[in-house]
């Protein structure tokens, strides 16, 4: 559940394709949001199994990453495959070298870097500001394409060639922007949308649905315990914290043998094995 004011944030984001910065504590769903944004882009795509450039082979498919609409073997064309929008997430692991093309020497075959995978889908920078290159490394990395939405990609032989740069870039973190860039490189980046943590009715109503979706009768009463345990401990509440309590409580009453259901025993034992008191 997103409260109003960001859901009218993040209608004309999506709308524009443009880029995308969402920053705030972390658990308010800034990767889910992420996540949600390919669904919502319309159609399916058709993308190149390989793309040959001279000599050289680019394989831009790639089954980890691309959801195929139908069987390999039974294309229409074997040269293109017709998948769902691709969604690419990257988190901490990311180089600087991961966003040019790798090379395999010995089949002689280069592999397309994450933002070519995630071409006409989302490709999600997680966690930003913690990746193994510095972020001013990684903004410097994006400056063109945001700009002319082209990228620049260096085969093994040396040659530079030119790609579109079809791609909605997300970023997200959960520290403030002004200790990770710097205003000019905020103005490449169209949207600045700040997740906040839940108000407590918006907390009770995550917490319904997530009972409706595990198979819960909910009780009001179960959002109250929640909310008095969080306090009386100075803990934050946050959008993900309902639906990892519930799997608490699941498995607290299969150990205890008991009925999956809203008790006061099984919600205190959830949050006591959930919550650290800050």
């Amino acid at each position: 559940m997103l409260p109003e004011r960001t859901l009218r944030q993040l209608g004309p984001a999506i709308n524009s394709g443009r880029s995308i910065f969402l920053f705030g504590p972390p658990g308010t769903g800034k990767s889910s949001i992420a996540e949600t944004l390919a669904t919502l882009l319309k159609g399916n795509i058709v993308i190149p199994y390989v793309v040959q450039v001279g000599e050289q082979l680019v394989r831009v498919f790639d089954p980890s990453r691309h959801r195929p609409l139908v069987a390999l073997d039974q294309r229409f064309d074997r040269r293109w495959v017709p998948i769902a929008r691709p969604f690419v997430q990257v988190g901490g692991e990311l180089t600087l070298e991961q966003l040019d093309l790798g090379y395999d020497p010995f089949s002689k075959v280069h592999e397309a870097p994450f933002q070519m995978k995630a071409s006409g889908g989302v490709l999600l920078i997680d966690d930003f500001g913690r990746q193994r290159a510095s972020p001013d490394q990684l903004l410097n990395r994006w400056i063109v394409p945001l700009d002319r939405d082209i990228d620049f990609l260096t085969l093994a032989d040396g040659r530079k060639i030119e790609v579109r740069f079809d791609v909605l870039l997300v970023f997200s973190t959960n520290r403030t922007p002004s200790s990770l860039v710097d205003e000019a490189f905020l103005r490449r980046i169209q949207y600045k949308i700040e997740l906040k943590s839940p108000t407590e009715p918006e907390f009770a109503e995550i917490l319904r649905r997530v009972c409706a979706q595990q198979q819960l009768q909910y009780y009001p009463q179960a959002a109250e315990w929640i909310v008095e345990y969080a306090k009386q401990r100075n803990i934050a509440l946050r959008s993900c914290h309902p639906r990892d309590l519930m799997t608490h409580l699941h498995a607290a009453a299969r150990f205890l043998g008991k009925p999956a259901e809203i008790t006061p025993e099984l919600i205190e034992l959830a949050c006591e094995t959930y919550f650290v008191p800050l």
